[in-house]
This record gives structure tokens, C-alpha cells and sequence, in this order.
């Protein structure tokens, strides 16, 4: 990798992908979404999981060995998903993610995550998360379904996302993210869109608000917003992915949020499990900006100092974390020795 470059990972769900999770028809269609990426974007020469071995209930030991002993992370946020209108346990269980905190402290920060559509209810979980299972943030997803039809809500919507925002500013929580664009399943695309984090930000300007999956299209909409607040940030999560099918595509969407918003706002993520995290970690350590886009458009050269940031800097900024010592913490822990001794798991034993 990038010398001593510190790896935190922004996004590793704990999929439960079993068929016996699924609670409507959006679910199967949500999963075999998720799975059609997975085929589609893991580069040749790489292992592409059958359906039957990727369409399974990730557990927390076998997502934790698979990180932490064949790839280069050295910590992760444990992220759950709110998806309870498909699946029984809304995909990735928050309280399984609290769980793989507490079961991994010094390796593992988790997030929370509900629906504001709920009101009160929404709101007494966040406290629930927060003060019983130590949440550090929270993941939002703007499309909601109920009796097969799509509820869309707003992140500048005053009645339903202003509270939630009141709520983890009083619990001391300062980081929203929130799921945009690559619409699954049948998710309309319109949900999906960018343009309600512009008041969001302008009415919070306490709180940082991460967007996800830029590119996935959004890309022009998002770089006119992390231009204009300095509390907008981005996450290259499922974008990076696109490093090795698309090498010229990824090159155009970071150069864009590099020469608008500059190196302090941009953070990883891998998606875990739906790719092996290493390749696409291999592949960005080596990536170089096209001399043709650099000379065209300004877009800067990607330094090492910038892939250091993107990595893991300026999320690990964002939770307070001191990087040095959360390395010396980590150091000779039981992963580091398994990863020392050469212990391959999960992904290439599945």
C-alpha cells in the first residue's frame, strides 16, 4: 500500500441476504441487484462468488476475519441499513453492527441508523443507539415503502429530517450521512436525488453531512454543493469499485470532486462484502490522474499525501480518532498476527 497509509473504512455491512430475510418482493429484487454488481464490477483475474455463496447471512466473525486478515483496513465502520419495508431485519441489522463494536472495540466504530418517518419513535432510537450501544453517527435512506408503494422524505424536510438532526446534535453526535443515488431494487431514481442536502447543510452548519456514491449519477449536482458548504463531504464507496472495469470513468469523477472540494472531504469505503476490499485498495494505491485530464480540465495529480487523506485521514478527523495511536492500539492485536503468519479466510475459503 501507501506506506504507512491508515485504512478506515467507511462502509461494511453485516448483509443478511438469506432468502428467509426477505419479507417482500423489492428484497429478492434489492439482492439480486446487489449481487449483479458483484459480478459485474470485480476485475478479471480476481474470485467472483457463485450466487449461492453471496447471497448469504454475513456473519461478524467471518466479515471481521475477511477485512482485517487479507486486506490492508486496519479499522472499520460497521454500518447498518433501515430496510425493514424488505427484508425482516432491514438488511444489515444495527444491532448487530453494535454488536461487532463491542466485540471488536479497537477495530470497529459503528453507526446508527432509522426512519424519520416514524417521528418520536425514530427519535427514541437514535437516543436507544446512541447512549446504550455507543453510535458515533448515523445513515440515512430517503425512500421508504409501504403497502408496494415508494415514500421518498427529504433531508431539508423540516417536519421529518429536522428533527432527527435536532436529535443527534443534542445526543453530541455530529456526523448524518445519507444514502444518494444508485437506486435498487425498485427504487425510483427521483428518491435518490441530491438536491435536499443543500438546506440541510445551510440550516446545520454544526454537523458534518457525508453523501454517498458519487458519480451513481449525481456527480456535477454534488460538486456545486461541497463547493459552496464546507460541511458537505463525499464517499467514494461504490464509486471506487468502478477503478477497475471503468478505470477512465472513476479518473473523471474524482478529478471533478478533487478540483471543486479539494483532498479534506472525500473518504473511502468498500462496500464489504459486496467486493473484496484488497483489489480496489491495490488498484487506487497505483492510481495515477491521465495526463490528458490534468493538462484539460486541472485536475490535480492524486499525491500519496492525497490517497492518505482519502483513505482513512479525514474520516478518522471526522470521529476524533488519533491515528498514531489507534495504530499502536491495533499493532499486535489477533488480526495483525493472523495477517503477519499469512492466514487467508472467508473470501478465498467461501
Amino acid at each position: 500500500m501507501i506506506g504507512d497509509a491508515f485504512v478506515f473504512d467507511a462502509v461494511t455491512h453485516l448483509y443478511n441476504m438469506n432468502s428467509a430475510n426477505v419479507r417482500a418482493p423489492g428484497g429478492s429484487l434489492f439482492n439480486n441487484h446487489l449481487y449483479g454488481f458483484h459480478a459485474a464490477l470485480t476485475p478479471e483475474g480476481e474470485r467472483v462468488l457463485t450466487q449461492d455463496e453471496f447471497l448469504r447471512d454475513w456473519d461478524i466473525e467471518t466479515i471481521a476475519n475477511l477485512v482485517f486478515t487479507e486486506t490492508d483496513t486496519d479499522i472499520l465502520v460497521a454500518q447498518p441499513l433501515p430496510l425493514t419495508d424488505f427484508f425482516y431485519d432491514g438488511l444489515s441489522d444495527w444491532q448487530r453492527c453494535a454488536a461487532m463494536a463491542k466485540q471488536y472495540p479497537s477495530r470497529v466504530v459503528t453507526w446508527g441508523t432509522v426512519n424519520p418517518l416514524e417521528g418520536n419513535k425514530a427519535l427514541d432510537l437514535m437516543e436507544l443507539q446512541v447512549k446504550e450501544h455507543g453510535v458515533k453517527a448515523f445513515k440515512f435512506y430517503n425512500i421508504r415503502y409501504d403497502f408496494g408503494e415508494p415514500f421518498p422524505w427529504r433531508m431539508d424536510d423540516p417536519r421529518v429530517a429536522f428533527p432527527v438532526y435536532e436529535k443527534a446534535r443534542e445526543l453530541g453526535i455530529n456526523l448524518i450521512a445519507v444514502h444518494k443515488g444508485v437506486p435498487l431494487g425498485p427504487q425510483p431514481l427521483e428518491g435518490t436525488q441530491v438536491y435536499d442536502i443543500d438546506q440541510a447543510a445551510a440550516n446545520f452548519p454544526d454537523l458534518n453531512f457525508i453523501i454517498f456514491h458519487p458519480g451513481l449519477p449525481f456527480i456535477e449536482e454534488i460538486c456545486w454543493q461541497i463547493v459552496r458548504f464546507p460541511n458537505i463531504y463525499v464517499s467514494l464507496a461504490a464509486t471506487l469499485n468502478f477503478i477497475g472495469k471503468a478505470p477512465r470513468w472513476f479518473a473523471e469523477v474524482l478529478g471533478k470532486l478533487l478540483f471543486w472540494g479539494g483532498p479534506d472531504r472525500i473518504i473511502s469505503g468498500s462496500e464489504v462484502p459486496l467486493w473484496h476490499p484488497q483489489w480496489a485498495l491495490k488498484a487506487f494505491s497505483e492510481f495515477q490522474m491521465p495526463q490528458d485530464l490534468t493538462d484539460g480540465y486541472g485536475y490535480p495529480q492524486v499525491t500519496p499525501e492525497i490517497k492518505r487523506k482519502i483513505l482513512g485521514e479525514n474520516l478518522a478527523k471526522l470521529h476524533g480518532i488519533d491515528i498514531e495511536a489507534k495504530k499502536a492500539e491495533i499493532a499486535n492485536d489477533e488480526f495483525a498476527q493472523r495477517r503477519a503468519n499469512g492466514l487467508a479466510t472467508a473470501w478465498s475459503s467461501s
